[in-house]
């Protein structure tokens, strides 16, 4: 007895769920690329004590906001190196280990980032601007713009564009993100001092707020 076309049905459908599962496979067939972190450096400065800071992500253009290794030559153009990745989203590696450098370094009563729901006095808004290899002359650079921004007006205090370059020894994964870590952890401690030293706005707590009672009245 010869099997009627319903015997077949199952195996059609199953026939494009094998196929998938072989390509996938293959695309995954290569080496996985190695993982790289980004640094938060200790110092010891001073100023600022007792204000509390959010840290927000930094903003940047869809080429930085990504885990590759980014590559840039002289006339703009952009290629990532094969072999290497961040830990994490760029900025949002950025805007942990700033944080980490906060608390390595300064003297400030909290930081944290603003889904923490912390009360604070400023924010820090920041863009990221470069964090690349820069080719042919071969150095890491890394710029950064910051703002400091009163927490509970919403005006920008001051702000500033932060700048560091490091050389790379050569253009692969290992060396890259040696030489970005050493630059970005040089922008962090510029980005502390410059925070520590400024004169920042502070949040009015309910106490702080006095009302004067009216002189009394001499007799007449």
């Amino acid at each position: 007895m010869s099997p009627s076309p319903t015997d077949f049905r199952p195996l059609r459908r199953l026939m494009p769920v094998v196929l998938l599962a072989a390509l996938a496979g293959a695309c995954s067939s290569g080496p996985a690329p190695t993982t790289y972190d980004l640094s938060a450096p200790s110092s010891r400065i001073r100023g600022a004590a007792g204000v509390q800071v959010l840290v927000n992500e930094p903003a940047a253009i869809q080429t930085l906001a990504t885990q590759q290794i980014l590559v840039k030559d002289v006339s703009g153009s952009v290629s990532f190196i094969g072999g290497g990745q961040w830990a994490d989203n760029l900025p949002r590696l950025i805007q942990t280990r700033l944080i980490n450098t906060f608390e390595n370094a300064s003297q400030l009563r909290g930081v944290s980032r603003p889904s923490s729901g912390a009360v604070a006095d400023v924010q820090l808004v920041s863009e990221l601007r470069r964090f690349e290899i820069e080719t042919p002359s071969n150095e890491a650079v890394v710029e950064i713009s910051v703002k400091i921004v009163s927490d509970q007006t919403g005006r920008i205090a001051n702000g500033r564009i932060f700048r560091a370059r490091t050389p790379v020894a050569s253009v692969d994964a290992a060396n890259a993100a040696r030489a970005l870590d050493e630059a970005l952890s040089v922008a962090m401690l510029d980005i502390v001092r410059w925070v520590s030293g400024s004169s920042l706005p502070r949040r009015e707590e309910p106490g702080d707020v006095r009302s004067e009672a009216p002189a009394d009245r001499e007799p007449a």
